[in-house]
């Protein structure tokens, strides 16, 4: 968050970011800068986590999270790996520009589902009862007969329409200026939707995945200069900006601190494991949310401490990682729970066909599941009540 790093790999996870030393900012704007980059990481766990919940408990399958289990898990640095130095690669052989042409037009497809998804709970509630909400089908298959295939089953409505339409212009706009605010509306709404449709089944798995990543990003940040030279080279709304020049330029600001949207969604659907495991005790209390969410601003306070002390880009989840984990887990301990919680599983809340995170489902259904099926892998977004079910 205060000296530009950044994790490339959009399913990894991100160091927290800053300056490059070109503009010395004060010290209201260095507070302003990531006192805000905090709030943005913290809306979308937040709000994330507690729609989570009603998908856990969805009877819709068409409502149905994606699992993460405990090889998927495993895979899962792995996978982030081979992805970031892909990716370094590409920008060594490659031109940049080329390459970040080909990034932006997929960004803004996915960017423009995934907001349209977060508006449409407003839209819903401020459309007019009075003006016709019209339904629409847009039907492709392959073959014929008994061996007709559903290839995309995309069904929308008026409302659909408009936030299609508002996402759209907020997509141009950072195609074309790729200014922050852009850049932060799409980021968050791939945060949201990542902490709510990606979910760990259990507290195990959630352990591997945090341990592996927490090797990744140490790894990556101070062991070589790849996951720096991708995250300056790398240009896609997968990160949170927020310019600590502000004060001084105004939205003209470009001296900006940023923080990857690994280290919102990673730690994010552990946290969202964490309040299914406070609904699942019964008790109406969300004590290992709320010690996991406190713990989270503690480890990326830290994370800026440090960093803002010793000038040096720092892995955000070498912070996170035992923060998130480990308080919880020690709250656990406390109140003879730690057998309970490492027992829960979060698939037993949802229907037996919940597809897991490494099946590639056919589209099928609204704006959301069209962006779901194109990255599925990266960060979901989730599909919407109406659509039919795939077969997985």
């Amino acid at each position: 968050m205060a000296d530009v790093e950044q994790d490339a790999a959009a399913n990894g996870s991100d160091a927290v970011n800053g300056t490059a030393g070109r503009f010395v900012s004060s010290a209201e704007g260095t507070a302003l800068a990531y006192g805000s980059l905090l709030l943005m990481a913290l809306l979308p766990i937040f709000f994330g986590a507690l729609k989570s919940v009603g998908c856990s408990k969805s009877k819709n399958p068409s409502d149905m999270p994606e699992t993460i289990t405990s090889r998927d898990a495993a895979r899962f640095p792995i996978i982030a790996s081979c992805t970031l130095f892909g990716l370094y690669l590409f920008f060594k052989i490659f031109s940049q520009e080329y390459i970040n042409l080909l990034l932006s037009m997929y960004f803004f497809v996915l960017g423009i589902l995934a907001l349209s998804h977060t508006m449409s709970p407003f839209m819903y509630r401020v459309f007019p009862d009075n003006l016709p909400n019209k339904q629409y089908q847009l039907l492709f298959t392959q073959g014929s007969g008994e061996s007709k295939e559903e290839i995309v089953n995309y069904e929308f409505d008026t409302k659909d329409l408009i936030c299609l339409g508002i996402s759209s212009v907020v997509g141009v706009w950072y195609v074309l200026k790729k200014h922050w605010i852009a850049n932060n509306l799409f980021g968050l709404a791939f945060a949201l939707n990542g902490v709510e449709l990606l979910h760990l089944n259990n507290v195990s798995t959630g352990c591997i995945l945090l341990g592996g990543l927490f090797v990744y990003d140490v790894f990556w940040v101070f062991g070589t200069n790849v996951m720096v030279t991708v995250a300056k080279s790398f240009e896609a709304p997968i990160k949170l900006v927020f310019p600590q020049d502000l004060l001084e330029k105004g939205l003209d600001a470009s001296n900006f601190a940023m923080l990857g949207l690994g280290d919102i969604v990673i730690p994010g659907i552990f946290i969202a494991l964490l309040l299914r495991f406070d609904v699942s005790l019964k008790k109406n209390t969300r004590t290992y949310f709320y010690t996991s969410f406190l713990a989270y601003i503690f480890g990326l306070g830290l994370t800026i401490f440090v960093m803002h002390t010793f000038k040096h880009a720092q892995p955000a989840l070498l912070y996170l990682v035992p923060a998130c984990v480990g308080f919880p887990v020690l709250l656990a301990l406390f109140k003879g729970e730690l057998t309970e919680m490492f027992s829960y599983e979060s698939s037993d809340e949802v229907l037996p066909h919940t597809p897991r995170l490494t099946h590639f489902p056919t589209v099928s259904g609204s704006p959301a599941s069209l962006a779901n099926s194109m990255q599925s892998f990266g960060l979901s977004t989730p599909r919407r009540r109406r659509h039919t079910p795939s077969d997985m």
